[in-house]
């Protein structure tokens, strides 16, 4: 896993092209926080602690589509008041993002696509198991 100051820089271009992000959050597949840009540490963590299941649950629907490979893509929430979005970064890694009512939602996919092609292999964590990495 890369150092979190790595990132800093990834995440702040996206909340930069994006008018309404209101935080960015990098996340491991077991929930924890790799990185953030906006909003708090606290929030940050409980957003990638849901995240967990949201990806787990969004996995074992796809997996009913017989044409898919299991694997969730992106899951877009629409909620009071703004988005939620939340994309595959790479091999145990997710992408987060939470946005006001003004984000476009074709324009936030699009963006977060790019930022996962161009930077994916560094939105990675290794897996883990009893809290120490494999």
């Amino acid at each position: 896993m890369q150092p979190r100051a790595n990132f800093d820089w990834m995440l702040k271009e996206l909340a930069d092209g994006v008018p309404g992000i209101e935080q960015i959050v990098v996340l491991s597949a077991d929930g924890l926080r790799i990185a953030r840009h906006g909003g708090d540490p606290d929030a940050a963590d409980r957003v990638a602690a849901a995240c967990a299941g949201l990806q787990s649950l969004a996995g074992a629907v796809a997996t009913e589509i017989d044409a898919g490979d299991g694997r969730m893509r992106m899951v877009i929430i629409e909620i009071h008041g703004g988005y939620f979005y939340l994309m595959e970064a790479g091999p145990n890694a997710y992408l987060a993002v939470l946005a006001n009512e003004i984000a476009e939602p074709g324009l936030m996919s699009a963006r977060m696509r790019d930022l996962v092609v161009r930077i994916g292999s560094h939105l990675t964590s290794p897996p883990r198991r009893n809290g120490q990495t494999v």
